[in-house]
């Protein structure tokens, strides 16, 4: 498995780093919940993994947040192959190309919209990141990172939505233990990867 690089420049200054271009020479201890998942505050595509996650709609092609930073930072070749796909219906995912960004690959993945009381969001939600696995198995991957699906926009509360990403990865991981796959929860500020830590110490 190849070693994960990070921009660790959001990260809090009391954490210990390495003598190697400034990187965790292991993840601080809050920041790990086992051997195969590690949270990382930052700028997601900027990670060099052999995937990213995007967080997109389902039409592929492109929109705010998280998901116009990707097709902003891989170029318009990105946009250029989202076109052939057809776009993604909800709880799904597809593999393009990671094109100028640092991961060779990015998957597409469409969270739901959040409606309170609906249980197929839960299910949605928790088929985003099984299929995004699934489809990095299906390719070779073994290092990925995945934004917090749906609790931008699309309003699915950080602590829910947090509970379930933990829940699939550790159940797919699980079923795959044989297959040497690194999972990064990447948060966009320092409010996301403490709800990780205390949504992770509860389960």
């Amino acid at each position: 498995m190849g070693s994960i690089h990070t921009d660790h420049s959001e990260r809090r200054t009391s954490e210990v780093y390495e003598n190697r271009n400034n990187l965790p020479q292991t993840a601080p201890e809050a920041s790990r919940t086992d051997g195969h998942i590690r949270f990382d505050i930052g700028d997601i595509t900027k990670l060099e993994v052999d995937c990213i996650v995007n967080a997109a709609n389902r039409s592929l092609l492109g929109g705010g947040g998280v998901d116009g930073a990707i097709h902003r930072a891989a170029g318009p070749k990105l946009l250029a192959e989202c076109r052939t796909l057809g776009g993604c219906q909800t709880g799904e995912a597809k593999l393009t190309g990671g094109y100028n960004l640092k991961a060779r690959y990015v998957i597409h993945t469409v969270g739901p919209v959040y409606r309170k009381d609906d249980p197929r969001c839960e299910k949605l939600l928790y088929s985003c990141y099984r299929n995004s696995l699934e489809l990095a198995k299906q390719h070779g991957i073994h290092t990925i990172a995945f934004p917090a699906i749906s609790t931008g926009v699309y309003g699915y509360p950080a602590e829910e939505a947090a509970a379930v990403a933990l829940a699939a990865v550790r159940r797919w991981l699980a079923e795959n233990g044989d297959y040497g796959m690194e999972v990064i929860l990447s948060c966009f500020n320092e409010r996301m990867y403490e709800i990780y830590r205390s949504v992770s110490g509860k389960n």
